[in-house]
């Protein structure tokens, strides 16, 4: 692996940094308040800290995607999205759905983290095929 893995991980984490504010913080904002018991107060965790803590998850799981991506040769456009899409449906969705049938979440905030997880997926996946694809040489450059 080479600074290109760096940068896609890099790359995808701050590019959805921004996509998450918008999923995950403003798309039906109002619809955290129909069940305000849910969501936990942390006395030693600001809300500053608690969004840093999920970022720092958001980019173990940018990592983890662009790696599964280069070592199961998944770097085409078509298998990257795929394989995007195909986690997204074994891992996201699945859990959002169970979190939106089992507890008290607003449906649409079930949607909205999912579309905010997808999204993460697809920018990975498309920062690792532009930056890691076939069309990449990953040989070292000689000196």
């Amino acid at each position: 692996m080479d600074g290109r893995f760096l940068a896609v991980v890099v790359g995808a984490s701050l590019i959805t940094s921004f996509t998450d504010w918008l999923f995950m913080g403003v798309l039906f904002h109002e619809k955290y308040l129909h069940a305000p018991e849910i969501w936990r107060q942390h006395p030693q965790l600001s809300g500053a800290r608690r969004i840093f803590y999920s970022e720092v998850i958001g980019l173990i799981t940018c990592a983890a995607f662009a790696y599964l991506c280069l070592t199961l040769d998944t770097l085409t456009l078509r298998s990257a999205l795929t394989m995007a899409v195909l986690v997204w449906l074994a891992g996201m969705v699945v859990i959002l759905a169970q979190m939106v049938m089992w507890m008290n979440l607003h449906p649409l905030i079930g949607v909205s983290h999912a579309l905010g997880w997808l999204t993460r997926l697809v920018i990975t996946a498309l920062l690792a095929v532009w930056l890691m694809g076939p069309h990449v040489s990953l040989a070292p450059v000689p000196a």
